[in-house]
């Protein structure tokens, strides 16, 4: 078989959506959220029982967060883990685009 002949499809930018997941939007926030976290604490070059100490969370939670596992974390705990490693969080709400079929988009950015 060809390479060419591998059919593509293309995905709508949420892997949670394409795979067919309820809370798709849900998750794919708290993806992003968590991708944020784990950078900060790298930026910081803390190890995850000094992150542990700031975020106020036990050193496995961390663990669990830096291998992308947020089950058990809310949206809203995420923001605030964020904001304890001195991250503002801004939530930016517009009309949908027409384009963008059924679903709105949930995006997070890092500010340059």
């Amino acid at each position: 078989m060809k390479v060419e002949d591998i059919p593509v499809t293309e995905g709508s930018g949420n892997v949670f959506r394409d795979l067919g997941l309820p809370d798709a939007d849900d998750l794919q926030l708290k993806a992003e959220l968590v991708r944020q976290l784990c950078s900060r604490i790298k930026a910081l070059r803390l190890t995850q029982v000094e992150a542990g100490k700031r975020l106020g969370l036990k050193q496995p939670d961390v663990s669990k967060l830096v291998h992308g596992r947020h089950t058990g974390f809310s949206a809203d705990r995420l923001i605030a883990l964020l904001n304890a490693l001195q991250v503002d969080v801004e939530i930016v709400l517009r009309p949908q685009r027409k384009s963008r079929g059924k679903h709105g988009t949930v995006r997070v950015r890092q500010a340059v």
